[in-house]
């Protein structure tokens, strides 16, 4: 993997180095849809699949040096990382092989790009509060969705959309959801951006306006909706966060030397900072080892809980880092109107961290629940 990546991110794709990812991935969109066909073409997507799915069947051990080597080497962020990482996986899980062989061979292709459609205005980290109606047409013999979802990853790059929508109408909390697959184009459904504070819209608010889904393209029965959603969110813990990390690193040695450049390092507070993220970056890693061990399903064990609180604010002090490391410059920009260098941008785009999959509140909650079978937070009723 390691040769690979050196004899082929050359050329055209020389400038995607280190590039990409949360809070940069406005930046060469379609070169980065190349790469990934480049990597499809190399055998290098999806390679925790089953060989029978396209993949290479790799294992856990396999997985860990292929994402590591990945970010080391400073290959761009994947644009089809929610494919590759989260449709796929599930319905690989939970899917029938009908949908299968519909949907997975676009992703290992690196061809058809996918986003996620979970968070709503009133249903964020409460994503048992979804408000998005599915509704079954006999006539048309499909679902017809009507709805809102928001900070939407990727949604105007995207060719499809897995949907949490409740299929009954009288339901409450996790029951009556259903798990949909739909394609993006198509008029019942519109894209808006959102401006985010580091000039860029990463994120979107997607609305559903009698938009159809195939009566076939559910995943599970309706109402089980809330058990392949959670499947899915156990994908999201695996193997990928060890690439993450590594990029955490990327990052990290960048402050490092631009504190070794600037006389920062002499700053004996700066110094033991530098050390504490660097620490910190490898108890995540020691706990994400103990996190692999999850079942084929996206079962969790219970050291993965703490993951998400971990990280996020482990990242948005790593932005802070890097600021006070900057000094002054941190507070210039190079070019008008709005030209943030690659710290500034991260800085800015950290702040969310502890917000978006989950804010770091909720995140202690499950902790509490889940983790320490503690008695659930009292809820107000109101009348």
């Amino acid at each position: 993997m390691a040769t690979w990546l050196k004899d082929n991110l050359t050329g055209e794709f020389e400038q995607l180095k280190f590039r990409g990812g949360p809070g940069d991935e406005h930046m060469f969109p379609q070169e980065r849809k190349k790469w990934e066909q480049k990597l499809a073409e190399g055998g290098w997507t999806c390679v925790g699949w089953p060989k029978k799915y396209g993949g290479r069947g790799c294992s856990i051990e396999q997985q860990v040096i292929f994402n590591e080597e990945y970010a080391r080497a400073g290959a761009p962020g994947h644009v089809g990382h929610i494919g590759e990482g989260l449709t796929g996986p599930t319905l690989i899980a939970f899917g029938t092989e009908a949908q299968k062989q519909k949907y997975l061979p676009g992703i290992v292709a690196g061809k058809e790009l996918w986003c996620q459609g979970y968070s709503e205005p009133s249903a964020g980290s409460d994503l048992a509060n979804v408000k998005t109606k599915a509704r079954f047409d006999e006539t048309k013999g499909k679902w017809i969705i009507n709805g809102q979802k928001v900070w939407t990853s990727l949604a105007h790059e995207s060719d499809f959309i897995f949907v949490i929508a409740r299929t009954d109408p009288d339901s409450v909390a996790h029951k009556g959801l259903g798990f949909f697959l739909m394609k993006m184009d198509q008029p019942g459904i519109e894209v808006r951006g959102i401006e985010q504070l580091t000039g860029t819209s990463e994120f979107n608010e997607v609305f559903f306006d009698d938009a159809e889904c195939e009566a076939d393209d559910i995943v599970g029965a309706p109402g089980e909706g809330w058990k392949v959603a959670m499947g899915l969110l156990g994908f999201e813990r695996g193997v990928s966060t060890l690439g993450q990390q590594m990029q955490f690193q990327n990052e990290l040695d960048q402050i490092m030397a631009i504190a070794k450049e600037n006389g920062a390092a002499k700053d004996p507070v700066i110094r033991q900072r530098i050390a504490g993220a660097h620490i910190g970056l490898k108890i995540m890693r020691y706990n994400s080892m103990r996190m692999l061990s999850g079942g084929a399903d996206g079962s969790l064990q219970k050291e993965a809980l703490i993951y998400k609180l971990y990280w996020a604010t482990w990242h948005r002090d790593l932005g802070e880092l890097a600021m006070d490391v900057l000094g002054a410059e941190a507070e210039m920009l190079e070019s008008a109107p709005y030209n943030l260098t690659r710290l500034q941008s991260m800085y800015l785009f950290v702040r969310s961290d502890t917000i978006y999959g989950g804010t770091n509140e909720i995140q202690k909650n499950i902790i509490a629940e889940r983790g320490l079978g503690m008695p659930k937070e009292p809820k107000i009723l109101m009348k």
